[in-house]
């Protein structure tokens, strides 16, 4: 009969508590990367570590609708609203591409 052989180390033992810590973030960067098919933002630290993201895929909504200003404007409300939780005040804007949601998506971030 087969030994069953020991695991040194798993996923599911390796880590036990989150990996996205509640430390309060002063000022970031607000990244918006518009395309004529989808929209991502990704909010990042001075340093640029990810603290949050979200695309207009990722919030529900498909096809021809991703390039829309509506959904951008969605998808930014989604990645400002996690950051703001963690005290997020101030932010630049770096905006990148060519497509339809590049107004809406500041028009978005000043809102909030």
């Amino acid at each position: 009969m087969a030994k069953p052989i020991p695991r040194t180390s798993s996923c599911r033992n390796g880590r036990i508590s989150s990996r996205k810590n509640a430390c309060r973030i002063p000022k970031g960067v607000i990244h918006v990367q518009a395309s004529f098919n989808n929209t991502v933002v990704t909010v990042t630290n001075v340093r640029g570590w990810v603290i949050s993201w979200s695309s207009v895929g990722t919030c529900g909504f498909k096809g021809t609708r991703r390039g829309t200003p509506f959904a951008t404007q969605t998808a930014a409300g989604n990645a400002i609203r996690t950051v703001a939780d963690q005290g997020m005040q101030r932010a630049e804007v770096m905006i990148k591409g060519p497509g339809l949601g590049r107004d809406a998506a500041l028009r978005a971030i000043r809102r909030s």
